[in-house]
């Protein structure tokens, strides 16, 4: 399957995670709902790593090989993927979801920015264009 395959299964996913999230933290404090999505998403990560691991390497087997500025940044990632989502499930509490979740989605034309300016990726008319509307799409629904 190509990237684009995975990407729309993503947005599937993300999508029924808003939902399920949104009924989950309805009686029940965002950040311990928070943590309990976290334990099972790390749980369900390691088992994956275990489960596809390819005989003679890959998986688990690879953790060794891994270098300082890989570990960094993946950390970062990680600490940046649990504000995201300490803010996401306050969001879910305290706001509709058909609202929360376009605003969330800011990130995409969030990404083509920083994506350009630190990356050095391409900054197309077409990439512009779509972040524009995807930032003015989220702005109307959460307005509306």
């Amino acid at each position: 399957m190509s990237w684009i395959g995975w990407a729309l299964l993503s947005a599937v996913f993300a999508a029924a995670t808003a939902l399920l999230a949104k009924v989950g933290v309805a009686h029940v404090d965002s950040n311990l709902a928070m943590a309990l999505r976290t334990t099972v998403v790390l749980l369900f990560a390691w088992g994956i790593v275990f489960v596809l691991a390819k005989p003679g390497g890959g998986g688990l087997a690879e953790i060794h090989a891994l270098d300082r500025r890989t570990c960094l940044f993946l950390a970062l990632s990680g600490l940046a993927t649990g504000l995201s989502w300490i803010c996401y499930f306050r969001a879910l509490q305290l706001g509709p979801a058909s609202r929360v979740a376009p605003l969330d989605k800011l990130s995409v034309p969030l990404v083509i920015v920083f994506a350009w300016l630190l990356l050095g990726e391409k900054l197309t008319a077409p990439t512009l264009i779509g972040g524009l509307l995807i930032t003015a799409g989220a702005v109307v629904i959460a307005l509306g």
